[in-house]
């Protein structure tokens, strides 16, 4: 059984919440922002700025990192661990997300530790998408050049999260990146920053369900090591059924 969401804390620092008056403990934020071309992003470089602006919240851009793709991964775990809210910054690549991100999930959140047997580092985390698209609102419509709706493109989002047991919140997207006028990234980015600065004092979130149990995985179904091919390996050849000695 995962823990209670009230029970969700990993910092021990307060805050007075503006509406209520109380004193309540703050909630931590970790910010990853991915863009392999800083030079050309219009939007998420803004985010990335409005992100660093807000005293408390860890940010990492992944592609100044990581330039070589060697992940930290004991190091990233452990900023993963401590917080609250994980946040994904990145435009839209091909209907996903920019390789080194998926690498990041790939090493990351690993089978023992994000999901699996004794996999439950990420329970009871929510986790929030803030994406960005070169085509219009429009072309995400049946009848648009993407032929479907944004939502049906989340389903390897929803499922990650549902997998490691966190609460997939509802996506922050900005659409036609490169046309909207200021005054609309303005806004965006600004609503962007707020929310990061009131997490959880979002009021979507007082009707969402609390995040889901972790999955169930069978032991049989887990990712075999490299050491475990390399057995099997030795076993088909050691048998005549594999490759020739």
């Amino acid at each position: 059984m995962t823990a209670p969401a009230s029970s969700r804390l990993s910092s021990a620092s307060r805050h007075t919440d503006a509406t209520t008056g109380d004193d309540v403990p703050a909630r931590a934020v970790y910010v990853i922002v991915a863009h392999p071309r800083w030079r050309d992003s219009r939007v998420n470089r803004r985010l990335l700025d409005a992100a660093r602006s807000i005293a408390g919240v860890d940010v990492n851009d992944l592609y100044s990192t990581y330039p070589d793709f060697s992940i930290d991964v004991a190091a990233e775990q452990q900023r993963v661990a401590r917080a609250d809210l994980i946040v994904l910054v990145h435009p839209i690549y091909w209907y996903s997300m920019p390789p080194l991100q998926k690498l990041w999930l790939d090493d990351v959140l690993s089978w023992g530790w994000a999901y699996g047997h004794d996999g439950h580092a990420l329970a009871n985390k929510d986790l929030w998408l803030v994406a960005s698209t070169g085509g219009p609102a429009s072309s995400y419509r049946p009848e648009g050049y993407n032929q479907h709706d944004f939502s049906a493109f989340l389903p390897a989002y929803e499922q990650t999260a549902r997998l490691c047991g966190m609460r997939f919140l509802p996506p922050h997207v900005f659409h036609g990146a490169r046309r909207n006028d200021e005054a609309t990234l303005d806004a965006h980015v600004s609503e962007f920053a707020g929310r990061l600065a009131t997490y959880p004092r979002w009021p979507e979130l007082i009707s969402m369900a609390d995040a889901p149990e972790c999955c169930d995985i069978p032991q049989a179904d887990r990712p075999r090591s490299t050491a475990d091919i390399a057995s099997t390996d030795d076993d088909l050849t050691n048998a005549g059924a594999g490759r020739t000695p």
